[in-house]
C-alpha cells in the first residue's frame, strides 16, 4: 500500500463536496469487513441524467484501507479524468461489504462477513 500525503484523495473529497456540477457523473462507493477499513472501492460513470452507469470499476485491498492508498486514489483520479467527470457522488463512510450478493454469495448475507449480518448498510446500525 502506498500511502503518502493524501492529495489525490483530498482532490476527489473535495470535487464530491462542489455537489452536482454537470454529467457525467462519478460514484464512488467504499466496503468493508466492519465500518473501520474500507478493502474495496467502486467508482461507476453515469453520462447523464436518468442513464444507467456505462462503466464500473473497483479497487481492492487485502490488508490495507483503500481510502488511504494513494496510489489507488491517483488511479481513481485518472479515471475520472479519462471520462471528463464534472461531478462526484461519495459516500462518507462504509456501506457494506465487499463481496456482491449474486457473484461471490447467494442469499441474503454474505457468509464471509458476519458483521454484516442483520445491519442496515449506510447506517451500519443493527435491523429490527
Amino acid at each position: 500500500m502506498n500511502v503518502t500525503d493524501g492529495r489525490f484523495q483530498k482532490r476527489l473529497e473535495k470535487k464530491a463536496r462542489k455537489g452536482l456540477r454537470g454529467w457525467p457523473m462519478a460514484t464512488i462507493a467504499y466496503y468493508g469487513p466492519d465500518l473501520k477499513r474500507a478493502s474495496k472501492v467502486a467508482v461507476s460513470i453515469m453520462p447523464g441524467e436518468d442513464q444507467e452507469a456505462t462503466e464500473l470499476r473497483r479497487w481492492f485491498s487485502e490488508t490495507g484501507d483503500v481510502r488511504r492508498d494513494s496510489t489507488i486514489a491517483e488511479e481513481i483520479t485518472a479515471f475520472l479524468e479519462s471520462y471528463e467527470v464534472k461531478s462526484v457522488a461519495m459516500t462518507n463512510r462504509i456501506i457494506g461489504c465487499p463481496h456482491e450478493e449474486g457473484v461471490d454469495y447467494e442469499g441474503e448475507w454474505c457468509p464471509r462477513c458476519h458483521f454484516w449480518e442483520g445491519r442496515d448498510r449506510f447506517t451500519g446500525k443493527m435491523l429490527g
